[in-house]
């Protein structure tokens, strides 16, 4: 028993920041593979590849799958969640919006969720989440402002960002309210497909679907679908199945500084200082917020 247990802590304590890890890099496999596809098509390939490999991930795990009114719901969410969000960050650096701004600009989702929360789930905010709240958006006002000021990346990459951000914090709170009890495998499936089918369509209207099948593009899909559509959704069931959703959600304001360093490394992104202390206070915000949600 105290084996079992030691193991299980073990692989808790793991879990957690290699969650953080994995998500982050959604931002840097954007990068990698946005200049050999428009980002509606290179969204559209991996929603199409990601729903097949769930759907025989549901089938070979024989696990079951949602009911009719669940499916309408994760539908949705899915939209919200895949389509509108992950859509507007991946146009925004096709704009060349940074990927740790706009790592940093959707992690404000947290904060964001909280304030909407008051109204649709009738939660209150405490003092120390209205800090959070200001020092958030103060941190984001100082990063987006340099980066505008020195010619990197455009009001409408950052105009994309935040719908990304209020998208994915109405899923959050939809997903909270109807799908809380829909199988998570299956769920994601339906998910990724409801995405694929708005985003297809806009795709073949809006971009010319031209994709250079190199290495590097071959590479960050492969990456996005297998690491981050089955991997990081993996790592976040067995986190939940330990009771740990609460300290995933508490490790989501590391994903900013975790970005920036990938980005600096990879790409060469750097902050001057009022960007650095931005990130900081956007950091400190996020912790703050997400110290006091239940």
């Amino acid at each position: 028993m105290n084996v079992e247990r030691g193991s299980f802590l073990t692989l808790g304590t793991m879990a957690a920041p290699l969650f953080v890890v994995l998500w982050s890099t959604g931002f840097i496999g954007a990068k990698f593979g946005l200049p050999y596809a428009e980002p509606l098509t290179f969204l559209s390939v991996r929603f199409a590849l990601a729903t097949v490999a769930l759907t025989l991930w549901t089938i070979l795990a024989g696990s079951s799958w949602p009911t009719a009114r669940q499916a309408v719901h994760l539908a949705l969410v899915g939209i919200l969640l895949h389509a509108a969000y992950l859509g507007g960050v991946f146009a925004a650096i096709s704009f060349g919006t940074e990927a740790a701004v706009s790592a940093l600009i959707v992690s404000m989702q947290p904060i964001l969720t909280a304030f909407l929360a008051r109204w649709v789930l009738g939660e209150t905010m405490t003092r120390r989440q209205w800090v959070g709240l200001g020092l958030g958006i103060t941190g984001v006002a100082l990063v987006v402002a340099e980066k505008l000021t020195a010619g990197l990346g455009n009001p409408v990459g950052v105009g994309l960002c935040l719908m990304s951000l209020l998208s994915i914090s109405v899923a959050t709170l939809y997903q909270k309210r109807f799908c809380a009890g829909a199988p998570m495998r299956g769920g994601a499936a339906i998910q990724f497909a409801a995405a694929l089918a708005v985003l297809a369509p806009l795709a073949l209207i809006l971009e010319t679907n031209r994709i250079e099948w190199t290495g590097e593009f071959v590479f960050a899909l492969g990456w996005l679908v297998i690491v981050l559509s089955l991997g990081a959704v993996g790592l976040l069931m067995l986190l939940i199945r330990q009771d740990s959703a609460g300290r995933v959600a508490s490790l989501f304001f590391l994903m900013p500084p975790c970005t920036a360093i990938m980005s600096w490394a990879l790409f060469g992104e750097t902050f001057g200082l009022a960007a650095l202390c931005g990130i900081v206070l956007a950091v400190i915000g996020v912790a703050l917020v997400m110290r006091e949600r239940p």
